[in-house]
């Protein structure tokens, strides 16, 4: 036993006391919208692969042809040996998809947000930043270490951003606002027009993360800051989710790319991207633009369920995308009707503080393309049933 653990079992119970205690559950993706788990297989409600690509032959059979071709590993950094033919492509095939003038790609969404904030404010001294208040972890991380204090402002509430801004941000000799596109707790939007007039007119960088957005909304898929173009001056996003794949990406000017090359510690110090995943994501840009039909089919199957669950008095917020949160108050009632969801054959996670804000613990409910409108139904009447 080592002397640390009494330290961290101690830790370990005041989490369980708090019934925010997490484990590890062995999963595997299914077709059709399905996940097996214990030997059984579940109709799967809390993965993000909203389009069905995780499992899709083309993503599978590039990951392994670009594997074959260079190998399973890239060897290093970016920067010594790590940056390949294939690399240099990509990243030109996603500033097309997102029509930028560049693009840079990382290990993932986290090393993303932690690596370019503080890399940024080192070029903004003295900027005054403002957030949403339910931005990424890893942005508030990111935040943290750049040792900067940042200015709340309430969830989606731009009268109270543009008064902040007003307030703490006119002597501040640069000003940084982050918020997501959709947040992932809530599936709500962000009014990316209005933010824009804001940002221009406080003259302030504006920074959004697309994790949820890419691939499931916005023209082609390209995310909801494509309805705003050449507005939002640094863009982030994942291939994690609707992309079916690993990894992230950032896209703005050339100039932002070349500067986080230069100094984006989670990308200079990181070894590169491997072939299979850099394949895996330029199949998944091959199909996504083509995917009207299983965008359309996404929104509709989140309108079923939000009538639904409106129609059995729980709350799903101002969700308006393919997240739709069921709303049950305290961590014990989240963990209890997940429980007896998964009894029932359907796997919607109990999504508890300090996730979630203390006492909005909640069924995070992430539809994916595959699932068809019974399955909607389904789990509708198992919600319905438990309560």
């Amino acid at each position: 036993m080592s002397r640390l653990d009494s330290h961290l079992e101690t830790a370990l119970a005041r989490i369980g006391q708090a019934g925010q205690r997490r484990h590890l559950r062995a999963s595997a993706l299914s077709p059709n919208g399905r996940i097996v788990r214990n030997g059984r297989e579940l109709v799967d409600f809390s993965s993000n692969d909203y389009l069905g690509l995780a499992r899709h032959p083309l993503l599978i059979e590039r990951a392994r042809e670009w594997t074959a071709r260079d190998g399973a590993g890239s060897g290093a950094s970016r920067l010594v040996t790590g940056t390949s033919d294939a690399h240099l492509a990509l990243e030109a095939k996603i500033a097309a998809f997102k029509h930028t003038e560049a693009a840079l790609v990382f290990a993932s969404g986290w090393q993303a947000n932690t690596a370019m904030i503080p890399a940024l404010l080192t070029a903004m001294p003295g900027a005054a930043v403002f957030c949403d208040r339910l931005i990424h972890a890893s942005m508030h991380a990111g935040l943290a270490m750049a040792g900067v204090r940042q200015h709340r402002f309430r969830h989606n509430d731009l009268d109270h951003l543009e008064a902040l801004l007003a307030d703490k941000g006119v002597n501040a000799p640069a000003r940084l606002i982050l918020t997501e596109s959709v947040f992932s707790m809530d599936g709500d939007r962000a009014d990316m027009a209005r933010l824009c007039d804001i940002a221009e007119r406080h003259d302030a960088v504006l920074y959004v993360d697309e994790a949820h957005a890419t691939g499931v909304l916005g023209p082609q898929g390209r995310g909801l800051c494509a309805h705003v173009p050449g507005r939002v001056d640094v863009t982030m996003g994942t291939f994690s989710k609707a992309l079916g794949g690993f990894g992230a990406y950032v896209t703005g000017s050339q100039v932002l790319i070349d500067y986080l090359v230069n100094t984006a510690s989670g990308f200079v110090f990181t070894t590169a991207p491997p072939p299979a995943v850099l394949g895996a994501i330029d199949a998944a840009l091959d199909l996504i633009p083509g995917m009207d039909a299983e965008r359309a089919h996404l929104a509709t199957l989140g309108k079923r369920l939000r009538d639904g669950l409106a129609a059995l008095g729980i709350d799903h917020g101002a969700s308006s995308t393919q997240i739709v949160p069921a709303m049950v108050g305290t961590e014990a009632d989240a963990l209890a009707l997940s429980a007896r969801l998964e009894a029932a054959g359907l796997l919607a996670s109990a999504i508890r503080p300090p996730t979630v804000p203390p006492g909005t613990s909640r069924l995070r409910i992430a539809l994916r393309a595959t699932h068809g409108e019974a399955d909607i139904d389904a789990l509708l009447g198992a919600i319905g049933g438990a309560r």
